[in-house]
C-alpha cells in the first residue's frame, strides 16, 4: 500500500448508461493494478450483495479478489476490496468507494474518495454535489466524470 496523502482526491462519476455494478468492475481493476486496496461502502444490504455477485460474474478472462466484511470467517484484512456497510478500514485500503449516498469527511485519511451516483437517483445525486463541493471549497482534488457510449469523459476536457 502507498502511503495515505494528508488530503485525499475526490473524483465523482455520474452513471447514466449502466448500474453501478456493470460500471464499477473496471474502475476496480485500474485501482488494483496500481496495487491500491479499496474499501467499497454502502449503507444498504442490497448494493453490497449485488456488487459482490456482480465482481464474481463480471469478466471471463478476470478475477477481482474480495469479500464481504460482514461474511462468516472472512478475515477483512486480507481482502484487497472489501464491501462494507461501515467506513472502518479494515483492509487498509487506499481507496474509499462511496455508494448510495455514503458520506465520509472531506480529509477522510485515504488516497482517493470514488463516489459513484445514478443519475436518476435524486438524493444521491444531490449528496455528490455536495460533497464535490465540500472537497472544492477545502482546497482537495475534485474530479467529475461522465458515462459516455465509450466509457468515462470527464467534466471540462
Amino acid at each position: 500500500m502507498s502511503e495515505v496523502p494528508a488530503k485525499p482526491e475526490w473524483w465523482f462519476y455520474h452513471l447514466s448508461r449502466t448500474t453501478l455494478e456493470r460500471a464499477v468492475g473496471p474502475l476496480l481493476e485500474k485501482c488494483l493494478e496500481r496495487d491500491w486496496r479499496v474499501l467499497a461502502i454502502s449503507g444498504e444490504m442490497s448494493r453490497r450483495s449485488a456488487l459482490d455477485e456482480a465482481l464474481w460474474t463480471y469478466d471471463d478472462d478476470s478475477f477481482l479478489p474480495h469479500g464481504q466484511a460482514e461474511a462468516a470467517g472472512l478475515d477483512p484484512a486480507a481482502q484487497p476490496v472489501l464491501i462494507s456497510a461501515e467506513a472502518d478500514n479494515l483492509n487498509a485500503a487506499s481507496v474509499a468507494l462511496l455508494m448510495d449516498g455514503t458520506d465520509l469527511p472531506v480529509d477522510a485519511p485515504f488516497e482517493r474518495c470514488m463516489v459513484l451516483f445514478d443519475d436518476g437517483d435524486g438524493p444521491t445525486r444531490q449528496k455528490a454535489r455536495e460533497q464535490f463541493k465540500a472537497a472544492k471549497d477545502a482546497g482537495l482534488v475534485a474530479r467529475y466524470f461522465q458515462q459516455t457510449g465509450r466509457g468515462w469523459t470527464e467534466a471540462g476536457q
